[in-house]
């Protein structure tokens, strides 16, 4: 008898609720599912972050105002960086000093790793400074939360160079659509995910007309419920995948888990780290999902619905203003974007960068630190390029 191989699920980057309740049933109704968990894992977490998206939209304690004397400071540090004559890439927490806003900053760092996973510094004067001023203060500033930035495209793409900065903006009216292959380069709603590294940062320059809200949803929450009433999702979560390598001929595709448990130690508490992205099992307009590697488990599209949609139903709504600065924990919070509309002139523009704090930084998981070297790793100063007008992204291999 000749074996019939295994189709990939009707399943696409927008996810379709109808399509994931149908399939919850099937599978219920047609499959022996795991009710206990996988050994070791916690039946509850418990930590600051634990939250529901609610509870955040009523609390303002997340945002932290800068006064007229630190937007000041950060003006200085601006001036004594330019004075230096110094590349961009030496921009770091000694070349930016930041006396009083310093240890601020590393509270909040602290915040970001072992408290609520995410706050938003506001009030940089954006419009009084240059794209050249403004990238430098955002990358002096974010160097006293995490001062390694990050590499944010593939370094099989790269001449040498390493491109630590990006502009997230719709360039989907300037090039051809057949060339994006990454919704942050689009008008178009973005899914709940994790990028890669530690903090993702995000600067708003300007918003848009209509719509870009930013919203991010805690992964531990989104654990606590699956691990209470879908406990064989915990199951799937936490073993292998074929992620996407989207045209790597020496790596097609990789197999990991989106899920990873690490016990309490001596020196950090237990946690749990969800990373994926959904564009890496279903493609993404001119990046479909590779056809000649795995395709994924009727169980496995499940799981993917059911991570988006509970991020959905707990989110929070972040106020995201001009002149704020988000960073978020990568590794405990999903975050997502509604679609937005512009208008000539008044364009929605952030710019983002990967960071890194080494002396909160959480252990990265094995399967996760080829990625991981591939963003921070040895990203000399002299390497590090900061584009000052958007280009179309590639991909950052996992």
């Amino acid at each position: 008898m000749v074996e019939t191989q295994r189709a990939q699920p009707d399943i696409q980057y927008h996810p379709d609720f109808a399509k994931y309740q149908a399939r919850t049933q099937r599978r219920q109704e047609h499959e022996t599912l795991a009710t206990t968990l996988p050994q070791g894992f916690p039946a509850k977490l418990s930590s600051p972050l634990v939250w529901h998206g609610k509870d955040i939209e009523r609390q303002e304690d997340w945002v932290y105002t800068l006064s007229a004397e630190q937007l000041d400071e950060l003006d200085a540090a601006l001036r004594a960086f330019q004075a230096l004559r110094l590349p961009p890439g030496h921009i770091n927490n000694e070349t930016f000093q930041l006396p009083t806003l310093r240890p601020v900053l590393r509270g909040l760092s602290r915040d970001l790793h072992l408290g609520r996973g995410f706050f938003v510094l506001r009030g940089l004067r954006v419009d009084q400074y240059s794209r050249e001023e403004n990238i430098i203060i955002y990358a002096g500033v974010s160097s006293h939360v995490g001062n390694i930035r990050g590499r944010q495209e593939d370094k099989r793409f790269s001449d040498g160079t390493s491109l630590v900065l990006s502009h997230i903006k719709d360039l989907s009216t300037k090039v051809d659509s057949g060339k994006i292959g990454a919704p942050s380069n689009t008008a178009d709603k973005q899914v709940f995910h994790t990028d890669a590294g530690d903090i993702i940062s995000l600067l708003c320059l300007n918003p848009a007309a209509e719509g870009g809200q930013s919203y991010i949803s805690s992964s531990w929450h989104v654990y606590n419920i699956l691990a209470q009433t879908r406990p064989d999702l915990i199951h799937t979560l936490s073993q292998d995948w074929p992620v996407d390598g989207f045209g790597n001929v020496e790596k097609p595709y990789t197999n990991r888990p989106l899920l990873y448990h690490q016990p309490a130690t001596a020196s950090s508490p237990e946690r749990v780290l969800i990373q994926y992205a959904r564009r890496y099992f279903t493609g993404f307009l001119s990046q479909p999902r590779s056809s000649d590697i795995p395709p994924i488990t009727e169980a496995q599209a499940e799981a993917l619905d059911a991570l988006h949609f509970l991020a959905e139903q707990n989110r929070a709504s972040l106020d995201f203003q001009k002149g704020d600065i988000q960073y978020v924990n990568n590794l405990s919070i999903f975050h997502a974007r509604n679609g937005f509309k512009d208008e000539p002139g008044n364009e929605r523009h952030l710019m983002r960068l990967w960071l890194r704090d080494p002396e909160y930084a959480w252990e990265t998981p094995e399967p996760l630190r080829a990625r991981w070297d591939n963003v921070y790793k040895d990203v000399h100063a002299a390497e590090q390029v900061f584009p000052f007008e958007p280009r179309l992204r590639r991909t950052v291999g996992s």
